[in-house]
């Protein structure tokens, strides 16, 4: 009778564990769908996106990619297939921006992303450029502004961002606490995914001490990793970096898992907390899908060329994330079809910005600075072009500025009876809005760089130079060493083959661009955000107020020795 009693007992008892076993059993994992973007700069309109491709003549393609009308249209397919995606961003929407965002002190880029259903951005070093009050004026709304010539001009009732922003390691000095959210926890398809932000520590470099005051950074690592404990007891199911601060590989923009990710990123990554699940970077405007180790760290490019898709597989009920996997997609206008209510913005932008091409900008020398060159390969068009970046770059330590010729797109002229260059007319000398890039080159390299302005066939392709910038060479020698050795200077002196040099070109060269690959072996890579046109605006008006006006006759920069036509 005992015998059958606890028979029963341990039958009941295993038929109760298995109906707790039931009960309690975990849920099959579902899949987050993040769309990501970073280092957008105001860039409103469609721009040239520039990739390697060796179907492509030279093995480039070049296409017009992005414009908010193009990436609303892909938000709003993205969201036909999941309707609980999260948009992101990492930072640098705004600031460095073409003037269609600049001269509305980028309200305009701030509203359409607003319109795109941003769920929040990580704090970008731009978003610092006129400091911290002007930063919490533009999240918060308001005109009471430092910049009172354009805050609030687009907009009379200006009323902020509409998503936050975070930085999990920007300390407000008054209050020993952080200026900004340092997380933000999303719900999707029943999971908790909490985005940490953070911003490079090493901000000062590109930010002015203005734009810094009364804040301090601190490393982006341990800010992340400080966070993880208090995460995890809201019960979060992944946990997503977002740092503004990147790296660059070799590798296509589209390749999954790519290997050879370099730059302070990858440092980062490797001292970040293993309950980290994924991180989104920015800042060198790279594409790449990397992984280090086992974390998969992400890039989108720049200027709205890409949006980065990542797919988390998150298991509900615990902090378990057993894949991530990413895409870079073009945002090609050719591809998708537009957003109507963005569309519609910017039409409004491009129309109420369209007097501002017509505003004059400053008298010239003469009525024509030309792209001819002389037997040398200087042009005045070249000339005043590199005197404009390294004036835009020499208070970063710039030291000498090079142009590409295939950059200029037309001569600096005045029609009959016109006084001043417009807008209009500057702009379409270079048309491509490329950002200026601060390389650090040794002395050899310089010379090295020179040397391949020919090719094997002999064909002639010169960089323009700026005015600190002198050298000779010698059309009788070999096409791959045709600078002559010992004539490299800078501001008059010698340059030295082991020194190192700052130069500044615009992302197109720093790239690559038009075969001088000697710049993409720079020491350091920094994107200053300042776009080529803002810089020769800047240069041509302050000649002008100078009494100077830019134009007259080439100052033999480049001198050629021998005599051959």
């Amino acid at each position: 009778m005992l015998r059958n009693t606890l028979s029963l007992r341990w039958a009941c008892a295993l038929i109760l564990a298995g109906l707790v076993g039931c009960a309690t059993s975990p849920r099959a994992p579902v899949e987050v769908n993040i769309l990501a973007i970073n280092d957008f700069h105001g860039y409103l309109q469609p721009n040239t996106f520039r990739y390697a491709d060796p179907a492509a003549p030279d093995g480039v393609r070049s296409i017009k990619a992005g414009g908010i009308a193009t990436l609303g249209g892909m938000l709003d397919e993205l969201r036909q297939q999941d309707p609980q995606l999260l948009f992101v961003s990492a930072g640098d929407l705004i600031g460095g921006s073409p003037p269609i965002s600049a001269l509305w002190a980028d309200e305009p880029t701030l509203e359409a992303f607003k319109a795109m259903g941003l769920r929040f951005s990580a704090l970008g070093n731009h978003e610092l450029d006129a400091g911290k009050e002007e930063l919490l004026r533009q999240i918060h709304g308001g005109c009471d502004s430092v910049r009172k010539d354009k805050a609030c001009t687009f907009r009379a009732d200006f009323s902020g961002t509409g998503f936050p922003y975070l930085a999990a390691n920007v300390i407000d000095t008054q209050t020993g606490q952080p200026l900004l959210p340092p997380y933000r926890i999303e719900e999707a398809h029943g999971v908790k995914v909490a985005f940490v932000g953070a911003v490079l520590q090493d901000v000062a470099s590109v930010v002015r001490p203005s734009g810094l005051a009364g804040l301090r950074v601190t490393d982006e690592a341990e800010a992340i990793n400080a966070l993880i404990p208090e995460l995890e007891k809201q019960g979060v199911n992944a946990i997503v970096a977002v740092v503004h601060q990147g790296g660059a590989t070799p590798e296509p923009f589209d390749k999954p898992d790519c290997e050879h990710l370099q730059g302070d990123i990858v440092d980062i990554a490797q001292r970040l907390s293993p309950r980290v699940d994924a991180l989104i970077s920015a800042h060198t405007h790279q594409a790449y899908l990397c992984r280090v180790g086992r974390l998969l760290i992400t890039q989108g490019n720049s200027y709205g060329h890409l949006l980065t898709h990542l797919t988390l597989t998150v298991t509900p009920g615990e902090h378990r994330v057993t894949s991530v996997t990413a895409s870079n997609l073009v945002a090609d206008p050719n591809r998708y079809k537009p957003s109507p209510q963005l569309a519609a913005l910017q039409a409004e932008i491009e129309s109420r910005s369209r007097d501002i091409l017509q505003r004059p900008i400053a008298r010239i020398q003469g009525n024509l600075l030309g792209r001819k060159l002389n037997r040398a390969g200087e042009s005045l068009a070249g000339n005043v072009i590199a005197d404009a970046q390294l004036a835009a770059t020499r208070s970063m330590g710039a030291q000498v500025a090079f142009m590409n010729l295939g950059g200029i797109r037309g001569d600096l002229f005045l029609e009959p009876g016109q006084d001043r260059l417009t807008y209009s007319q500057v702009a379409s000398v270079q048309p491509f809005n490329n950002s200026l890039v601060l390389l650090t080159l040794t002395g050899s390299q310089l010379q090295a760089l020179l040397n391949e302005q020919w090719s094997q066939t002999g064909d002639f392709n010169p960089l323009q130079v700026s005015s600190t910038f002198s050298y000779r060479w010698d059309g009788r020698r070999p096409v791959n060493d045709r600078v002559v050795p010992g004539s490299l200077r800078i501001e008059g002196k010698p340059v030295e083959a082991n020194r190192s040099y700052t130069v500044v070109v615009n992302n197109f060269l720093a790239e690559g661009g038009d075969r001088f690959s000697i710049l993409t072996k720079a020491q350091t890579h920094r994107d200053t955000g300042i776009s080529d046109i803002e810089a020769l605006i800047n240069h041509l008006m302050a000649l002008d107020k100078a009494g100077t006006p830019a134009g007259g006759a080439t100052a033999e920069r480049i001198v050629r020795v021998d005599k051959t036509l």
